[in-house]
């Protein structure tokens, strides 16, 4: 079979990464898959073997996701977005997928609806029509307005053949962050989480603190308390983990102790965690797949820039694990951070988590049983 995903990451990498970890799975089950990507390139992330298509980039101006900047800042034109459009037409009408997936819309992304519904309408008027379907983490940004609910739904209803919630049910459902009516409650196919393969486990532990916030350019603020935490945990060595640009490392390194060192996001940054003392991070999506699937001692300082709640919702629900702690942006600094990082190291290692991490293989099936089942 061929697959699409269309993703389109503004702040974060998160989304990017999960997209391609379901397009493996693809790849893994024989598929041709095809990613279309439509936030900045991430030149780490590996797709070797996938199809690969970059539209115009574009990103949020920072938390404000009502607005769309271009790569170099400048503010997205209608003339842009309509390019944008059209080249992801053409790359529907030459692939001929058998399975088209919508990364996050309808549930988000609305502000770039006028190329996903575009996207949508080409695909059902196709013969024949693809499986559609709309991929989302564990706990979506709730609605705002009922208003957002209601573009949802109808756009579900419309063009959708499930709605696949990448979670575990017995941890957290989708009414956890999103209203669940009994019309949506039919679409829904929860595939547990989408992770990578687990790192290799077993190895000696190290006396290091990874310190990520994904690979954007958020974080400053955790970044700067884990640099003076440092300094008043001089045996530890902390490895700081920083997207963006280099000038932003160059500017931090030059704050930094001498058991700091600050480098770019890594490959295999989720080895290091294998072997770590201790994780500080935010609390995204494919972050916490990482905590638990090494079982690293944790502390989650989950992002909540401009009202965000995702991943303070995700942090509480972790943090009802062993050795892990979750610490607000309110009352992060040095020495909280400092206090939290001996807590969870004193606490120790969980034993890393292996059910219900399959959710990028049991995605194909869902999708392959829906496309068998519209022939």
């Amino acid at each position: 079979m061929k697959a699409m995903i269309v993703v389109t990451h503004l702040l974060g990498t998160g989304h990017l990464s999960r997209a391609l970890t379901l397009a493996r799975a693809f790849l893994a089950a024989g598929d041709e898959v095809t990613v279309v990507s439509g936030g900045l390139p991430v030149p780490h992330f590996k797709n070797v073997g996938i199809g690969f298509e970059q539209l115009e980039p574009v990103r949020s101006n920072g938390v404000d996701f009502s607005t769309l900047l271009t790569a170099d800042g400048a503010e997205a034109t209608p003339d842009m977005l309509l390019r944008r459009e059209d080249q992801m037409l053409s790359i529907l009408r030459r692939i001929q997928p058998d399975i088209l997936m919508t990364e996050l819309f309808p549930f988000g992304r609305r502000i770039l609806r006028q190329e996903f519904q575009a996207l949508l309408q080409a695909a059902k008027s196709m013969t024949p029509a693809p499986v559609v379907l709309s991929s989302i983490r564990d706990i979506l940004a709730p609605p705002s307005k009922p208003k957002k609910v209601v573009f949802a739904e109808e756009l579900v209803s419309r063009f959708y053949d499930g709605v696949l919630v990448h979670s575990d049910p017995d941890v957290v459902t989708l009414e956890h962050s999103w209203p669940v009516t009994a019309a949506l409650q039919t679409k829904l196919c929860y595939t547990g989480y989408v992770a990578p393969p687990p790192p290799r486990l077993g190895g000696q532990l190290d006396q290091t603190v990874l310190v990520s916030a994904g690979g954007g350019s958020v974080g400053d603020a955790l970044f700067a308390a884990a640099i003076q935490a440092a300094s008043e945990m001089p045996q530890m060595q902390w490895r700081l983990f920083v997207g963006g640009a280099e000038a932003r490392r160059g500017a931090l390194q030059a704050e930094a102790a001498d058991n700091v060192t600050i480098e770019a996001p890594h490959p295999e940054f989720r080895q290091f965690l294998a072997s770590a003392a201790a994780s500080v991070s935010m609390a995204g999506y494919n972050t916490a797949l990482d905590v638990m699937q090494t079982g690293v001692p944790a502390v989650l300082v989950p992002f909540d820039d401009g009202g965000e709640v995702e991943q303070g919702l995700r942090a509480d629900a972790l943090g009802q694990m062993p050795g892990i702690a979750v610490l607000r942006q309110e009352a992060l600094d040095a020495a909280t951070l400092a206090r939290a990082v001996n807590d969870v190291i004193t606490t120790g290692r969980r034993a890393p988590r292996t059910q219900t991490m399959d959710g990028a293989r049991e995605t194909v099936q869902i999708a392959h049983q829906l496309r068998k089942a519209a022939l």
